[in-house]
């Protein structure tokens, strides 16, 4: 972790990480309109729970994607309970616009509450995330490419991107339940630790991928950020994603460190004591004491400590 303070360095290629990360986030939290139900020109994909198309070509691709998709939907459901519906779509860029009205091929997103839109391959957008690799300290540069070093051997964040398709699905799960989130950041932090608690439990080896880079953009410089609590991320949400993209990023990368964290203290069992918790309070909690008080008692003393220590 020392040497990923020598970042500062990178200042302003890290300000572009940010800006990028941040341009994701806001909109894989808010659902974009895909153009068409109808999904003439694509392939589908028999033997799966949801419902899979993808541009022809990418059978193997599509089968890896969604393969993952299940099992964390069949490992969810058998946990909690529940079973969210989900239709995905992996599309080369030629399609692309064919199926969504987001501008920016690889950014994997929601057309509504069911339908997840991922890239078929490797893509400009994911490249834009890979740093300067002969600037960086030598420990953070192998760490790198050992996460995100591709088939071709050319680096690629698209071992990141594609585990972020289960931050989508996390969504899935609390959105078709009816979950009180009780604040925009717990929603994220939720997604964020079902994302994580699946991958530790289940695919461990992918760790690295899931946690290099917001790792990296956190030990960076925090003085040209303009917000940083957690009371102007949930006052202040709309102004820092419009005015602030890279502020939100760096919020984001926060949450994704604090599962980890959450994860690391209590296992498995603070996602459902989560989701169990947030099921049975549907009144709103108003003061952030109410709210402290809750998850250090219904969750656990880890979640509780990311509002009680965000600012340490």
């Amino acid at each position: 972790m020392k040497n990923l303070k020598h970042l500062h360095h990178l200042k302003t290629r890290q300000v572009t990480l940010v800006f990028a990360l941040s341009f994701f986030f806001l909109i894989a939290g808010n659902p974009v309109e895909v153009k068409s139900q109808n999904f003439d020109g694509l392939e589908a994909l028999a033997g799966f729970s949801s419902q899979v198309y993808f541009s022809a070509g990418n059978e193997e691709r599509a089968e890896a994607i969604a393969r993952r998709c299940d099992k964390a939907i069949k490992w969810y459901s058998e946990l909690l309970n529940f079973r969210p519906s989900l239709t995905l779509l992996i599309l080369d860029p030629e399609d692309w616009g064919r199926f969504t009205s987001f501008p920016v091929y690889g950014m994997p997103h929601y057309k509504d509450d069911h339908t997840l839109v991922v890239a078929s391959r490797d893509n400009d957008f994911w490249k834009s995330f890979i740093p300067p690799i002969n600037q960086l300290p030598a420990g953070l540069a192998a760490s790198i490419r050992d996460a995100y070093t591709g088939e071709d051997g050319n680096l690629t964040m698209g071992p990141f991107f594609d585990l972020l398709a289960l931050h989508e699905l996390g969504h899935a799960f609390h959105i078709q339940s009816g979950l009180n989130m009780q604040r925009k950041w717990i929603g994220e932090l939720f997604v964020n630790l079902f994302l994580h608690t699946y991958i530790a439990e289940n695919e461990p080896e992918l760790l690295p991928a899931l946690t290099v880079f917001p790792n990296m953009v956190i030990s960076g410089d925090r003085s040209s950020l303009t917000y940083t609590t957690l009371a102007d991320l949930e006052y202040r949400y709309d102004e820092i994603g419009q005015r602030y993209p890279q502020n939100y990023g760096w919020y984001q990368s926060r949450w994704h460190a604090a599962a980890a964290d959450i994860y690391d203290a209590g296992g498995r069992k603070v996602f459902l004591d989560f989701w169990r918790a947030l099921a049975g309070q549907d009144e709103d909690l108003e003061s952030d004491e109410e709210l402290a008080g809750f998850l250090a008692g219904k969750v656990h003393q880890s979640v509780a400590d990311v509002l009680l220590k965000w600012d340490n």
